[in-house]
């Protein structure tokens, strides 16, 4: 039974799911090694369980996660609301470390090539949200960037563009110029129960300016889902193997003051951080990652799950001012792969 809610995207004519799919963690295995079986399959069963947003980007797995995407939505398309990124150089051959970006390309040249690429990668005539992927301020204020979405617009070949912050958290200034100064319908940033900032400052004026928040991370990459304890230990693959130890150790002790509400008979840990997310109607859709058919299973319902009581949402509050608004969670920051 789809028990799944929607929401509007800003000023879009777009209705996505509260709960979206995340699509980076196919075909790539920064998050653990997902089959090509697996991955069609887990998109397959998102759409069934009514989760209607779909977001990927060229550059996860150098487009294979959009292939895969591609893939899993045929006979489905009219169905979703499809969402891609654009901006890096998916084929250049430098060599990366860690989590050192590739090249970025936000040329009007670039976004033509990019876009049919990704169509093609995708099996759709039209991409429905086409982002700016992690884009400077340069980029904002770069008024040809804008021209070439509009044209693309214009000729059917997408339906709305927005921008997607990052790659790490913060990107204040960045978020809130795009928001007042373009015609985005959507923003994505981190945002979730210790990463409250600079997600707050957005949502004012995103509703000021018709503009859609999505938020990625909701469970600060695995610290808010509840299956870690101050013993576990990461694969070598898996990107938080290069986060400083204390990202584990010392977010966990801060927490603390939550379990309470955390592990309740009503909802898991997890599904309490979707709902945290959620209680602010400025955000349109939630994209924690997914990589297990169980994970999937209990996001979505976290979307048919009662809001936050008052006390519960201003208990997290209270614990993120004392425990990690004070501290810029510099141990959050992944440490250099070759280190």
């Amino acid at each position: 039974m789809n028990n799944l809610k929607y929401r509007q995207l800003g000023k879009s004519s777009l209705k996505v799911s509260e709960i979206g799919f995340g699509a980076w963690t196919l075909g790539t295995d920064w998050w653990g090694t997902i089959t090509r079986e697996e991955s069609i399959r887990l998109v397959k069963r998102a759409l069934e369980l009514g989760m209607n947003f779909v977001d990927t980007s060229d550059s996860y797995a150098s487009g294979a996660s959009e292939k895969l995407v591609g893939e899993a939505i045929q006979g489905q398309r009219e169905e979703i609301i499809l969402s891609t990124k654009f901006g890096y150089d998916i084929h250049s051959e430098v060599k990366r470390e860690g989590h050192q970006e590739r090249e970025q390309k936000f040329t009007a040249e670039h976004i033509n090539i990019a876009v049919e690429e990704s169509l093609e990668r995708l099996q759709t005539s039209y991409i429905d949200l086409y982002q700016l992927h992690n884009p400077k301020m340069d980029h904002i204020k770069d008024s040809a960037v804008f021209d070439a979405l509009d044209d693309l617009v214009q000729n059917g070949k997408i339906r709305y563009y927005g921008v997607a912050l990052g790659p790490a958290i913060g990107w204040t200034e960045e978020g809130l110029n795009a928001m007042k100064s373009t015609n985005i319908v959507s923003l994505q940033t981190v945002y979730n129960m210790v990463e409250q900032d600079p997600g707050r400052s957005f949502l004012s004026v995103a509703k000021e300016n018709g503009v859609g928040i999505l938020v990625r991370v909701p469970h600060a990459s695995g610290l808010l889902d509840g299956k870690f304890n101050a013993q576990t230990t990461f694969a070598s693959n898996d990107h938080r193997s290069y986060r400083q130890r204390e990202w584990l150790t010392k977010g966990l002790k801060k927490i603390q003051p939550l379990d309470y509400l955390l592990n309740t008979p009503s909802r898991t840990m997890s599904q309490t951080a979707l709902r945290f997310t959620l209680m602010d109607t400025g955000i349109s859709s939630v994209l924690p990652t997914i990589s297990t058919m169980n994970d999937l299973e209990e996001y979505a319902k976290a979307s048919d799950l009662d809001d936050l009581t008052e006390e519960e949402f201003e208990k997290i509050n209270q614990v993120y001012a004392q425990e990690f608004q004070a501290e810029t969670l510099s141990y959050l920051m992944p440490k250099s792969r070759a280190n």
